[in-house]
């Protein structure tokens, strides 16, 4: 074999594995297929576990309900080095801290959602949300109290 032909070969194979490797990304779900912006929710609970792992940060909290039992809720944040630069950091947000979540519920109904802002009981608000195809806070501002 010429060593044109394998220069050529090389070449191809480094540009097939380099679009390859380049699908994961774009596969990533979006906001709509797990979501429902049709159904804005607002919800207020003491934090249970903060879990910053990529692609999506997590976080738990115990929400009362109006015969006050508390059902724990999982709300999905954007990605551990978006909420650093917006100042959000593990230590942040450390269980029994108490949060207001705006955001949209999760299409199947249960306990989980999509956080657009979060606040803290001293002032503090951070937008928590990631995804590109999201509703904007001002969407969820409406929103109805917990569990609903």
């Amino acid at each position: 074999m010429s060593s044109r032909f394998l220069k050529t070969s090389l070449a191809n194979v480094l540009l097939i594995t380099s679009l390859v490797g380049a699908v994961p990304a774009g596969a990533h779900h979006a906001f709509s297929a797990e979501f429902d912006a049709d159904q804005p929710v607002e919800v207020k609970g003491v934090v249970t576990k903060f879990e910053l792992v990529n692609p999506h940060s997590w976080l738990y909290l115990d929400v009362k309900g109006p015969d006050g039992t508390s059902t724990n809720w999982g709300f999905e944040f954007g990605a551990p080095f978006a909420l650093k630069q917006k100042g959000l950091t593990k230590k942040g947000l450390p269980a029994g801290t108490e949060v207001s979540i705006k955001g949209y519920r999760a299409k199947n109904g249960k306990s989980f959602g999509y956080a657009v802002t979060t606040s803290l009981a001293d002032g503090r608000s951070y937008q928590t949300g990631g995804a590109q195809d999201a509703p904007n806070a001002g969407g969820a501002a409406g929103a109805a109290g917990a569990g609903q």
